[in-house]
Order: structure tokens, then C-alpha cells, then sequence
């Protein structure tokens, strides 16, 4: 019973809802952090879309299980090592979505429609937009997009649009980052792992990378020195967390060109400490300009 549960806590990969943490952007970023109720709210939509998450990660796993045994470190996954079987993991996936989606009725109606869609996204992701070439790293960045949204309707405030347009441009940048390190490190492999690596190539992926890395750059500055931002958060020092922005992004293309990482960016986040660092650094820094100062 014990392996069991381990099993299905492991199907579930915990360690990828910190990619959920976005769902919290909004509440600070429109200067909401303060209010308990619109707080508890969001932590409680954040915990929803963790559930929603591995409810994704179990489907993807149960189509994908044949794949999974041909990559080095996916064979050992539940259902791709016989841990756990399909029957259990199909069962376990409605159980957890029925739950998710009663809980996210309580939220809001506007919440659980955009749940629904994130979820509906996601499915269809594993079932087709894996295999169409750009399709495939847009419609993961997309998700992260509903994400962000999904947290502003949670709280009830408006959805930046320069908070999207961010969230879309960095997931791209992360979703080519990834391909990249699966067509490299996995070499002859690779397609056989993902079919849809035989329509991209290391040089395609660096000019796209090329592209959304100077796109992601840019926007923020815009983002960070805009009239209209300035005068809805009530403060023009948000430019003084650029420099981590930047140094992110740099620190991750070394990590992907010269460290040949990126399989993960939820793995390289907790591994490499310069992200690490950064990343809290932008955090508090963000925090201390619209709360302290």
C-alpha cells in the first residue's frame, strides 16, 4: 500500500508545481499582497491548478508510456516501469479532476471555466499539438499564459496584459530551451522519445531561441519603464530589477549551450543556485518596490 502511494505521489510530480507559482503574479503585481482574503485566494487557486497539473502529468505519462521507456531517465517513471498500472493511474486521474473542478466551482464560476480550459489545453497538447512543429512550444507557453490569467480571475482584478505578454514570451523561450537539450542530449534517441524532434534541428532551435530571448529582454524593459505601469503601481523603481532579468535569461542560455542542461526548467531551477538566486533576488526586490518603498 506504502509503494503504492509513493507511486502515485511520484506520477503526480510535486516538483513541477512551482511552475504554478505564476498564478501568484498577478496578486502581487497588483498590489494585493496585503489582503488576507484575496491572498488565502490565490494560495488556494495555486493548490488547484498543482492538482490540475498532475492530473496533465498522469495523462501524459499514460499516453505516453511506450515513449517514456526509450528515454534514459522517463523508463523509470510509474506507469513506464510497471510501478503502477494504467487502470490505477486513469482512476486516480478522475478522482483528483472531479475533486479539483468541485473545489474550483467554490473559487469562482470565471475561475473554473478558465480551469477548464487550462486542463482541455493541456489534453489536447498530449494528444496533438506535441506533434505539430511550433505548435507544440506555443501551446505550452500558452498554458502558463492561462495560468497567470487564472490567477487574476481567482482575486478578481484585471489581467495585465503586459503580465501575459511576458509570461508568453519567457515560456517560449524555456519550451525551445527544452527542445534544444532533448535533441542534443538525447542524439539518435530523440525522436524516437518525441517524434516531433525530427521537424527541428540544433541551429533552428538557437535562432528561435535567439529571437524570444531578445523578445523577452525587451518587453520587460518596456514593461518596467511604462508610463501606464508606473502610474497603476504607484512607483517608477521597477526598472531596478532588469538586471536580474537579464542575468536570468544569460545564466540560462550558458546552462543550455555550455552545461548542456535545460531538460528541466523546474530541475535547473532548484539545482543551479545562480537561478536560484536570481530568482529570489527579482522576487524580493519586486516586493520591497511595490510594498516598502
Amino acid at each position: 500500500m506504502l509503494a503504492m502511494l509513493l507511486s502515485i505521489i511520484r506520477l503526480a510530480r510535486p516538483q513541477q508545481w512551482l511552475k504554478n507559482g505564476i498564478l501568484l503574479a498577478p496578486l502581487i503585481f497588483a498590489g494585493e499582497m496585503t489582503d488576507i482574503d484575496k491572498l488565502l485566494t490565490a494560495l488556494a487557486a495555486t493548490a488547484l491548478f498543482c492538482l490540475f497539473s498532475s492530473v496533465i502529468y498522469m495523462f501524459n505519462d499514460f499516453v505516453d508510456y511506450e515513449k517514456d521507456r526509450l528515454h534514459p531517465a522517463k523508463k523509470n517513471r510509474p506507469i513506464a516501469s510497471g510501478a503502477i498500472s494504467r487502470t490505477t493511474a486513469v482512476f486516480v486521474m478522475i478522482i483528483i479532476l472531479a475533486a479539483a473542478f468541485i473545489l474550483s466551482a467554490m473559487v469562482g464560476s470565471a475561475f473554473l471555466v478558465i480551469s477548464m480550459v487550462f486542463v482541455a489545453i493541456n489534453l489536447l497538447y498530449t494528444i496533438w499539438f506535441k506533434n505539430v512543429v511550433i505548435v507544440d512550444a506555443m501551446s505550452v507557453a500558452i498554458s502558463f499564459v492561462i495560468r497567470a490569467y487564472a490567477g487574476a480571475l481567482a482575486i478578481d482584478v484585471a489581467a495585465s496584459k503586459w503580465l501575459l505578454i511576458n509570461t508568453l514570451l519567457l515560456a517560449l523561450f524555456l519550451a525551445f530551451g527544452k527542445r534544444r537539450h532533448e535533441l542534443v542530449f538525447l542524439e539518435e534517441d530523440a525522436t524516437a522519445h518525441r517524434k516531433i524532434l525530427i521537424k527541428y534541428s540544433p541551429y533552428l532551435l538557437d535562432q528561435l531561441i535567439g529571437v524570444v530571448t531578445a523578445s523577452v529582454v525587451v518587453m520587460y524593459m518596456l514593461y518596467s519603464f511604462s508610463t501606464e505601469v508606473s502610474l497603476k503601481l504607484g512607483t517608477e523603481n521597477l526598472f531596478l530589477t532588469i538586471p536580474f532579468v537579464v542575468y536570468g535569461i544569460f545564466r540560462y542560455l550558458y546552462l543550455i549551450h555550455k552545461e548542456e542542461k535545460g531538460g528541466s526548467p523546474t530541475k535547473v531551477l532548484i539545482s543551479d543556485w545562480p537561478i536560484l538566486a536570481t530568482v529570489v533576488l527579482w522576487l524580493i526586490t519586486a516586493i520591497i518596490i511595490l510594498y516598502v518603498v
